[in-house]
């Protein structure tokens, strides 16, 4: 009887390692069917250049995006008219655009959501929504989200007269009066939109001057419609269902006041999406993943381009840069594995 309990223990134990090794068998095979040259994760400007620069030069990729549509934050953009050689396009237009160019290459898109990045061995282990993929190198281009204003009224408003994209909701406020917050590039241009058709638009700027570009400041300050409250910021929205008006404050004096409107739109900055980036690429206080123009990170085989990466001018320009560098530096890593 013992040595039938002994030829049935040695009868499981094989079984069991024929088991494992077959299991081991088919996530080894699966691993190769899903194992790239590059990952590129982000489909903007600087993912998209990427993805047109790495297939040219052989590279076996793949660009994972989360939005429905590629294009990044150019998709909200009514005109861009600091491109060489494509002056007074619209922004949309500009995104179909470069995804067009790197569909008619071939490259193999996967709309999916990153959740980790994972550097193990060799390669790079990376956690979708969907599923998990390999890479040899990985090309991280995930962009940035607009900055919130962090005021009462902010969130709960939100949809209800509270926005971040003038181009994507400015023709619900036709005819209204509207605000418009910030002083950068972004914050003129779609207060020079809004004035389109609103009937006033209230731009307010902390500040005593603005931080865009003078070409923009001169026309925004011609609108007639147009009035900038200087050295002033949001206290509070304010409103029912919806936005009524907005408390500001002025702080060179203190005083307060409301200002009665219907739309608030937001345009203090960015913040860019690098938290997946942690343990594996330095970043400064304000998130920006510190690389040079070839876009290298402390992890070897590790690539940042576009609005993640700390540089002095962010713009479509710049990070379609950034994506070529990054695709090049990745081409060449690849070739001495």
């Amino acid at each position: 009887m013992r040595k039938w309990g002994i030829a049935r223990f040695v009868a499981a134990r094989i079984c069991y390692k024929l088991k494992m090794r077959r299991r081991y068998a088919r996530k080894w095979r699966k691993m190769e069917e899903k194992k790239y040259d590059l990952v590129i994760i982000g489909a903007g400007p600087a993912g998209l250049s990427a993805a047109v620069y790495g297939v040219r030069a052989g590279l076996e990729l793949v660009v994972l995006e989360k939005a429905p549509m590629s294009g990044g934050q150019v998709l909200n953009t009514y005109e861009v008219d600091n491109y060489l050689g494509l002056p007074g396009i619209n922004g949309f237009d500009m995104g179909m655009q470069f995804r067009a160019h790197a569909d008619r290459l071939g490259v193999a898109f996967q709309e999916a959501d990153v959740k980790s990045i994972i550097r193990e061995k060799e390669l790079f282990v990376i956690e979708t929504d969907r599923e998990t993929l390999w890479a040899k190198s990985v090309v991280y281009g995930a962009g940035a989200e607009h900055a919130k204003l962090g005021v009462p009224g902010e969130d709960t408003f939100a949809g209800h007269g509270v926005s971040y994209c003038a181009t994507c909701d400015g023709a619900f406020f036709r005819g209204k009066e509207v605000a418009v917050t910030g002083g950068g590039d972004v914050a003129l241009e779609d207060a020079i939109y809004l004035a389109r058709f609103c009937k006033k638009v209230w731009v307010i700027h902390r500040r005593d001057s603005f931080r865009g570009a003078v070409v923009l400041q001169r026309e925004l300050l011609a609108l007639p419609n147009v009035e900038v409250l200087y050295s002033h910021v949001v206290e509070e929205i304010c409103g029912g269902e919806e936005v009524g008006s907005l408390r500001v404050k002025n702080l060179k004096n203190g005083e307060e006041k409301k200002l009665p409107l219907s739309g608030v739109f937001v345009a203090v900055g960015i913040r860019p999406r690098t938290e997946l980036l942690h343990g594996l690429a330095e970043r400064d206080e304000a998130g920006y993943v510190i690389a040079g123009e070839d876009g290298k990170t402390e992890t070897p085989g590790l690539f940042v381009a576009g609005d993640v990466r700390k540089k002095p001018l962010r713009q479509i320009v710049t990070a379609v840069a950034d994506g070529a560098n990054a695709a090049m530096a990745a081409s060449d890593f690849v070739k001495w594995l």
